[in-house]
């Protein structure tokens, strides 16, 4: 019996409900499903890369009995889902602007590994305007956040914009 392992990489900076949605629904798909926590070099993260692993193994915590494993790349996304044993990668998609992106990467990353598909899930109609980027706007200037993130995610958001904002704090 093939075991079916799908790797589900981003930022997750933070975590929002849209990921947890796009989470439970790549569950349905794979065996094993690896949330691959990265960074990227064009954005500015807000938390590091091991409170955005602590963040995202806190929240699927009890999703997928034992299914989800969470884990750190630094690499080319096919390198990693090679070396973690996927067959697929699942991205989520949120609008169309999204599409043209991520077809362009589907389709690089198929020339690099034609073995490993990839499988756009699109996010619940009612969480596709999320984006972390605007979350951590909303945040800055005061506005609330809790319908786009999980409680824990928005208490972490907060406190670290507190601290953004404290005398001494870095001002973004």
């Amino acid at each position: 019996m093939t075991t079916h392992i799908g790797v589900y990489p981003g930022t997750f900076d933070p975590l929002t409900l849209g990921h947890m949605d796009i989470i439970r629904r790549a569950l349905a798909l794979v065996d094993r499903l690896v949330i691959g926590v990265t960074t990227n070099p064009s954005k500015s993260p807000m938390f590091t890369l091991d409170e955005r692993l602590a963040m995202v193994r806190r929240e699927t915590a009890g999703l997928g009995d034992g299914q989800i494993e969470v884990v750190a790349f630094d690499s080319l996304l096919i390198h990693f889902a090679r070396a973690q044993g996927a067959s697929l990668i699942v991205r989520g998609l949120r609008a169309v602007a999204d599409f043209e992106y991520e077809y362009q990467m589907a389709g690089m990353n198929q020339q690099l590994d034609s073995a490993i598909e990839t499988v756009f899930l699109m996010a619940d109609v009612a969480l596709q305007p999320i984006a972390s980027r605007l979350v951590k706007e909303i945040a800055l200037y005061g506005g609330e956040i809790g319908r786009f993130v999980p409680p824990a995610v928005a208490t972490d958001v907060i406190a670290r914009v507190d601290r953004l904002r404290a005398p001494g704090g870095v001002q973004r």
